[in-house]
């Protein structure tokens, strides 16, 4: 399998991180991402929306992170990732959901525009940042984990733009709970640190 990676993306590093902790094998190819070669072909024709990370498994093309967590959980990662029942899953998705679009908006915009000069409005993502992070927090107050009971992809979903909140100017010392789920994820075997 190969995939399309940016180094310093949020959203490659979830799929790296998953694959490490399942155990999946994953050839990393590099885009240069500078000098738009996601935006041209051969890659925009595996992803006409010029996003990354782009999954290739042999003729299948899996392209978003959210989308490549459900694929690689369900096709490489077993049951201990993406459970078969219902409910189950149902819990993941409103986390993958919370992901795309809370954290998106907040964290992930945040960090935008401090490491990467984006033209975004950095008030509103930083004053979005604090009503994620207190959601988080609540639910971490009585969960060890996001969903399931267990490690899942919905924490390899929501854990990276988290962590990452400081490089946007997101302060995680008032969140006890969130410190200590990046601890338990930090721990798990085969984790893998953002570079």
């Amino acid at each position: 399998m190969k995939l399309h990676d940016l180094a310093r993306s949020g959203n490659c590093y979830k799929v790296r991180l998953f694959a490490a902790l399942a155990n999946i094998p994953l050839e990393t190819v590099a885009v240069d991402f500078l000098h738009g070669a996601h935006a041209r072909p051969p890659l925009s024709d595996l992803n006409p929306l010029g996003q990354l990370p782009i999954l290739e498994d042999g003729a299948r093309v899996v392209r978003d992170s959210q989308a490549i967590l459900v694929y690689l959980a369900g096709v490489h990662g077993g049951l201990a990732w993406w459970p078969a029942y219902p409910q189950g899953q149902a819990d993941i998705v409103q986390w993958l959901s919370f992901a795309s679009n809370d954290i998106q908006h907040s964290l992930c915009a945040a960090r935008l525009v401090r490491q990467f000069g984006a033209t975004l409005d950095m008030a509103a993502a930083q004053e979005k940042s604090a009503i994620v992070l207190a959601v988080l927090e609540q639910h971490l107050e009585s969960h060890d984990w996001l969903a399931i009971g267990r490690p899942s992809i919905a924490d390899c979903a929501v854990y990276p733009y988290v962590v990452l909140a400081p490089e946007g100017d997101v302060d995680l010392a008032p969140y006890p709970h969130i410190a200590r789920w990046i601890d338990r994820i930090q721990a798990l075997p085969g984790y893998l640190r953002q570079p």
